[in-house]
Formats: structure tokens, C-alpha cells, sequence
């Protein structure tokens, strides 16, 4: 089978992208902004951001930060990497435009001129540069307008707008760059700062670098350009990409230059919530059949702040021009249509593992069997030993049927057996390169009804295959109660390690009983969302927006009955429902008000 011939059970994908990230090799120095805060520290991870995605002579281009290369597809579904020396590797969050008939690439530099690359055959690695570039510039994002303007938009700070400006043929600037958009956190309240907007001590070593490194106001960063019906859409993103609350958002003008008003459905790209969080820095585009998507980035933030990976999410326009993402369930397996689909088409199979009973042949100190199935990727299972072999069983308490899986691994450790990249480059606080060769990551997956008769589904052993998120589709949907992961060679020679077996099917029964919200605006920024549990349900995913038939932001939790939602924006009105979900399916919540908190008063009151 080629490529492009996926038969329909194939035409499906989880986030995070199983791509094949370059494994990054980071010397901090311990010192920030001149002063000494910490001892000298290591860190070997994968690491890719910042995807920039465009559709050219009907393939698929992806371009993402600190990966010395590109991936290209012509389905979205498999993604195949291209590694070239004749792009900068280390310039952050690489952009890639089509203008005039060819591929155009920038990258970012803070003190040094940006130079601009040409490509008409990617795969040819034709790339050359066009011009050097007359200025630096940070996260740039090339436009070119439907009358033939080229425009370039670009920032990434936490005191400076996103700026942009016309150019002329020579890719030189025609006139002043003019700031367009600039952080309101007193108005955007997703625009705060910190895991779930709120400011907390640092907890770790790691954490504390990174608040030193940024400082506590929003970075404003990110720029991506989308025209459509006359309308363009300058999307940007904030607060941070630590933060499980990175996202973006946009503002709307009738031309390249603004003046740009804020659109209150912003963030139009948020998920802070399920397996792996974040949603900001992305690219928007059409597919062949005219279907839009969003391609973001997503955090893990545990081994290094820029440890990160790719997410691929449904998006479009609805009928008053309000830009979307369907980001409900978004690591669960999503469908990529062979033709026009609705992009807020539910997941066709449910979670299976939510904390299943797990085992191991082994375990690291503080990285227990448990942490494999809890639903979270900044925590894993490791294996005790670095010697190929050990195993993770997991029980899911009865036979179910399986139609998919997928196994994370984690990046345990491997700074203590790695050896040091062969190029890279001074940063002044650190020293920074990238690892040129693909690590192997070989797995066995094994299912079982009874523990006793095994049935092999994946061994990629002796493959030298690297597959850190990989998902698989089984041919057919098995009668499964338990799944067992093995390592075979991993990065490195490093220990095997497991931060989420998944497991996707349908259980039996019933979905859970409907969830009446209750939501109370607490103040401009904030609502207060409360709801009882009921049985059979192992989740609840919050959905938000400015009309009942609009709630097109989502958040989705385990096991908790409360949440604040502190990403609103001043002035606007909200509505809330709140879906149950569990191993049989999703039962949706009718939409309520999100009342002011003296309104909710005199109700309960009898005023």
C-alpha cells in the first residue's frame, strides 16, 4: 500500500503527531540575564513546535521549530521527514508560504538579518537563498494577498507588539512596520499567565528558569495570516508555551494592515485540558477538498520549558465568519475524510485505560506502573534498567473491544548516557544542537482476552523505527482485557518508558446520564463552573462560548466536578454546557448562562 491508500479504518490519527522528532541536546549554563541561579544542567529530549503546514502541488508541508528539516505527507496522516542542511536549524519557529508559485521559508533571528529561501521541490532539497534579508525578526509569518502583495508579520515578546509590513519584490520592507497587536489581560483573560491562568510558586528547578527566563507577562508571539471573503484573520498566540492554557487567537480587518478589531471568540485554538495539553502557535489551512485544519503546538515542558510536540486539529468558518477549532476530545482518535466533512464530527471511539490496573517488570524510583494510564504526559512509567526487555501490562478489568491504541514513550533520563551532539551552536545561556540521526524506539504491543493467549499487533523490533507517540489502528476490532508493551532498543540505550498506554474502543452499556451545568460569572474574566457526577462517567468536557448554538471552546477533565474557567473576555456573555463522558460514549449538556455572581444571588434569594 502506497502512501495516499488508506482504507477507512486507517484514516484516522491521535495527538500528539506521531512524527519523528530530533532529539535536541541542551548545555545550560545555570546563568540568566548575567546572573548565576542555578549549577550547570543538561537535557537530551524531543522536541518539535511551532508547525508551520501549507498544501503545494498537492502535498502536504510541514515545517516546526529545532528540527533540522521538514515532514511532508499527502494525506495528513502519515507524515515522512526530509533532513536538509541548507536551512538555518537552530532559527525558531520556521514559516513556509507559497507566493508567486513557490515555497518561501524564514526563520528567526534576534540580532542578525533574516534571510529568505526559495524552493519549488522540496524533496529535490533545491532550497536557495533568495535574499539575506535587511532586518531580524522573530516567529514570521509570509502573506501574500490575493492582489499579489507579499506581507511579512512577525513578533515575539512579552512588551513589544506583532508588527507587520509590505514587501517589495527584493523581500526589502516598503515603508515603517506598524504594530498591530499588542496583550490586554485586563480584557483577554486567556491571555494570563500560568497553568490554568494562575501565578503559582515555581515547583521545580526547571520551572523557576523558566519563570526567571520570561518574566510573568504574557509573550505575544506566533503571527499566522488567513484570508478569506475579504476578511483577513491575524492569529497570534499567548500566554506562553509552558502553560497548559497556550492558545490562540485572532483579530479581524478589512486589509493586510489593519486597523484590526480583537474577535471575542478568541482563543479560537485552546485545549487545556486531556492527555497533553496547548494549542497556540499554529498554522491554519485548507486541505485538497477545501476542509480547514489547525496545526498547533502542544506541551510537555517536564525534561526542558521547550520540550514539546504537534497537534492537528479540524477548524473552519461558520456562517457569520467566526474562525473555529473543534478541540473536544483532541488527543482522542480523530478522522481525516477522503472528501468535505463537518468538523464537528465526535470521536467514533472512546478511551478504554483511564487508570486500568498496570504492572511492570520493573520500576524506576517515582515512576510507578500507574503513571502510565493516568492520563497525563507529563508523568511515565520507567523501567528500572536500560536493558532492552522490560515490559508494562495493563489490565482493563474486562474484556473490551479494542479498535486502537496508542503507546507515548518518555524521555527518561537520557542525558546521563547520551553523547554530546556533533554541531551546535552558543546561546549565550546555553549551549544548544540537535542530534542528526533518528534514535530507534522499537516496541512489541500485545493484545490478550484472558492473559493467557497473546496476539501480536506491533513489533518493531530490529526496524530501528522511532514511533514515540505511535497509534495503531487494528485490522479488525478485538475482544481485548489486556495489553502488554515491551522496549526493544531505545534512544540512546535508555530506559524504557511509557507515559501513556491508550486504549480506544466502545465498552458496554449505556453513556452516562445527561449533566446539568451550573455557572456563575465571577468576575469580567472568570466563570465558575459546577456540575454533580453521575455514573458511568470517567470525564466531563466543558464547553464554552458566546451563544448556546456557539460554544466552541472546550476543556476537558477527569474525575472532577468543578472548574474555573478563567480565560474569558470582559464584556462578552457566555454560555456553558458540561458533556458527560465514560467508556461507552458521550452523553452532551444543555447550554446555560453564565450568570454574574449578584444575578445568581437575588435568584437564589427570591429578589
Amino acid at each position: 500500500m502506497n502512501e495516499d491508500q488508506s482504507t477507512p479504518a486507517e484514516r484516522t490519527y491521535c495527538n500528539p503527531l506521531d512524527l519523528a522528532y530530533r532529539y535536541q541536546d541542551i548545555q545550560f549554563s545555570g546563568t540568566v540575564r548575567g546572573m548565576r541561579i542555578s549549577e550547570p544542567r543538561r537535557s537530551v529530549h524531543r522536541e518539535a513546535a511551532d508547525p508551520s503546514v501549507v498544501l503545494y502541488r498537492d502535498r502536504y508541508y510541514m515545517f516546526v521549530s529545532m528540527s533540522a528539516g521538514f515532514w511532508h505527507s499527502t494525506d495528513l496522516l502519515r507524515w515522512h521527514y526530509r533532513a536538509t542542511t541548507k536551512l538555518p536549524p537552530l532559527d525558531y519557529a520556521p514559516d513556509v508560504r507559497e507566493v508567486n508559485g513557490a515555497l518561501y521559508i524564514s526563520a528567526s533571528r534576534k540580532e542578525d538579518n533574516c534571510p529568505f529561501f526559495r524552493s519549488v521541490d522540496p524533496l529535490s532539497d533545491d532550497f536557495v537563498e533568495v535574499t539575506p534579508g535587511t532586518f531580524p525578526f522573530w516567529d514570521p509569518n509570509l502573506f501574500q494577498d490575493t492582489d499579489g502583495g507579499v506581507y511579512l508579520y512577525w513578533g515575539c515578546d512579552s512588551r513589544t507588539p506583532l508588527r507587520g509590513v509590505r514587501l517589495s519584490d527584493t523581500f526589502t520592507p516598503v515603508g515603517e512596520p506598524s504594530p498591530l497587536i499588542s496583550s490586554d489581560v485586563e480584557a483577554h483573560g486567556w491571555e494570563q499567565v500560568g497553568d490554568d491562568h494562575v501565578v503559582e510558586p515555581p515547583r521545580t528547578e526547571r520551572e523557576r528558569l523558566a519563570a526567571l527566563a520570561m518574566g510573568s507577562d504574557p509573550y505575544i508571539e506566533g503571527a499566522w495570516m488567513t484570508e478569506r471573503d475579504g476578511t483577513y484573520y491575524l492569529q497570534y498566540a499567548a500566554p506562553g508555551t509552558q502553560f497548559n492554557t497556550y492558545a490562540d487567537g485572532y483579530y479581524t480587518a478589512s486589509s493586510p494592515l489593519g486597523p484590526f478589531t480583537y474577535s471575542l471568540d478568541s482563543p479560537f485554538s485552546s485545549k487545556p485540558g486531556g492527555f497533553i495539553t496547548a494549542a497556540g502557535h499554529g498554522s491554519t489551512f485548507q486541505d485538497r477538498h477545501g476542509n480547514w485544519w489547525h496545526a498547533a503546538t502542544m506541551r510537555i515542558s517536564v525534561n526542558d520549558v521547550f520540550e514539546r510536540r504537534v497537534g492537528l486539529f479540524p477548524a473552519g468558518f461558520d456562517d457569520d465568519g467566526v474562525l473555529f477549532c473543534n478541540q473536544n476530545f483532541a488527543d482522542y482518535p480523530t478522522t481525516v475524510p477522503d472528501g468535505p466533512f463537518d468538523p464537528w464530527t465526535p470521536p467514533q471511539w472512546m478511551l478504554l485505560s483511564y487508570k486500568a490496573e498496570a504492572v511492570a517488570s520493573s520500576s524506576a524510583p517515582g515512576h510507578a506502573p500507574a503513571f502510565a494510564v493516568d492520563e497525563d504526559v507529563r508523568t511515565w512509567w520507567a523501567a528500572a534498567s536500560r536493558e532492552p526487555g522490560a515490559s508494562l501490562t495493563v489490565d482493563l478489568g474486562a474484556a473490551k473491544t479494542v479498535h486502537a491504541v496508542q503507546i507515548n514513550l518518555a524521555d527518561h533520563e537520557l542525558a546521563d548516557g547520551a553523547p554530546r551532539a556533533p554541531a551546535g551552536a552558543d546561546l549565550g545561556h546555553s549551549w544548544r544542537g540537535i542530534f542528526p540521526r533518528h534514535q530507534p524506539a522499537e516496541i512489541v504491543v500485545e493484545l490478550s482476552p484472558d492473559g493467557q493467549q497473546w496476539t501480536v499487533v506491533r513489533d518493531t523490533r530490529g526496524t530501528g523505527t522511532d514511533t514515540s507517540h505511535g497509534y495503531l489502528v487494528l485490522d479488525a476490532p478485538l475482544r481485548t482485557r489486556y495489553v502488554r508493551v515491551t522496549g526493544g532498543r531505545m534512544p540512546f540505550d535508555g530506559a524504557f518508558a511509557v507515559s501513556g498506554v491508550r486504549v480506544f474502543g466502545r465498552g458496554s452499556g449505556a453513556a452516562p446520564l445527561p449533566v446539568r451545568a451550573r455557572a456563575v460569572r465571577v468576575d469580567d474574566r472568570t466563570a465558575r463552573v459546577e456540575w454533580d457526577a453521575v455514573p458511568g462517567a470517567i470525564g466531563y468536557n466543558i464547553r464554552y462560548g458566546r451563544h448556546p448554538q456557539k460554544l466552541y471552546h472546550g476543556w476537558l477533565v477527569y474525575e472532577r466536578t468543578a472548574l474555573d474557567l478563567r480565560c474569558l473576555n470582559a464584556g462578552a456573555e457566555y454560555w456553558v454546557a458540561v458533556d458527560a463522558f465514560g467508556e461507552a460514549g458521550i452523553t452532551s449538556g444543555e447550554p446555560v448562562p453564565a450568570t454574574r455572581a449578584d444575578s445568581a444571588l437575588r435568584g437564589a434569594t427570591g429578589e
